[in-house]
């Protein structure tokens, strides 16, 4: 228990008291009830006052990474036995992560039965590369380690293609351009991604497909680096956001993110090339055309 010595915020006098730990980890204990303030339960802003008895019952620790089988349904547009190709869901994480609380394509994956490789790491069973979590489309699954090596090289040496249709605001400045800026994490916002010199080289090639009477633009992207939400930050620092994008867009957009995997091509591990194309959901923003345009250039 601790007694609070003066008129502060309740999650400021424990960060203070607890070095330990990060004010947003004792706010989230504080919103579960894990904090009583004279044997109550309070908001992480509320004024102590001096005497004020401060009593830490923490919520049990979640696991870093549930890998927790969860039975949901999935589109498969390919499978044998050393890989499967899917249709990745709007809303849908590619993998487990500490703050997520909704189940992610790998835990689906593990609900399904079928052999997986070890992946870059234990909580990333058969994911060669990754989609974000409100992007939608096509993504390859590995099932063995040695299919596994061989996607991730060509994904690393270029040979694999990886296309996308994404809606912006505004129409770029060319109809095809190259956007060669590197990209890392922002300094002011860890949580974000940014164009800056310290970041690692990216670069994606656009193209113009169409023009809509609301002043947008449906674009294709071609990755020919894999950095993270590497399209958005591009586009946004182009000053043509993705539709729909609240983190690099614009928060008052009333659709969902309009950026879609749309053409996938790779090498088969057996030698054979293979090539996979998928439309955009429903919610994706309507043109006169299809995911086929993403062949022609």
């Amino acid at each position: 228990m601790l007694v609070a010595d003066g008129d502060e915020r309740l999650d400021r006098f424990l960060a203070r008291r607890l070095g330990g730990y990060s004010r947003s980890r004792l706010a989230e204990w504080i919103e579960a009830g894990g904090v009583l303030v004279d044997g109550r339960p309070r908001k992480p802003a509320f004024r102590l006052a001096p005497g004020m008895q401060v009593r830490l019952e923490p919520p049990p620790e979640r696991p870093a990474h549930d890998l927790t089988p969860v039975e949901r349904p999935l589109e498969v547009l390919y499978e044998d036995d050393q890989l499967l190709v899917v249709n990745k869901p709007r809303g849908m994480a590619t993998h487990p992560a500490p703050s997520l609380r909704e189940p992610s394509l790998v835990n689906v994956l593990l609900a399904r039965g079928s052999a997986l490789s070890g992946g870059s790491a234990p909580y990333r069973p058969g994911i060669v590369h990754r989609l974000d979590k409100d992007t939608t489309g096509l993504l390859v699954v590995a099932k063995t380690d040695r299919c596994h090596r061989l996607l991730a090289q060509q994904i690393a040496d270029k040979s694999a293609e990886r296309r996308y249709l994404a809606w912006v605001h505004g129409r770029p400045p060319r109809d095809s351009l190259r956007i060669e800026q590197p990209i890392g994490r922002d300094p002011r916002n860890r949580t974000r991604m940014a164009v800056t010199a310290a970041g690692k080289p990216a670069a994606t090639v656009i193209k113009v497909l169409a023009c809509s009477a609301e002043g947008r633009t449906l674009v294709g992207c071609r990755l020919e680096t894999g950095r993270t939400h590497q399209i958005r930050v591009h586009l946004s620092a182009l000053g043509h956001p993705v539709v729909g994008d609240a983190v690099y867009g614009r928060r008052q957009d009333r659709v969902p993110l309009q950026l879609h995997a749309g053409l996938l091509a790779l090498h088969h591990p057996d030698g054979r090339r293979m090539e996979w194309t998928c439309e955009p959901p429903a919610d994706f923003l309507s043109w006169e055309g299809s995911v086929k345009d993403l062949l022609a250039w």
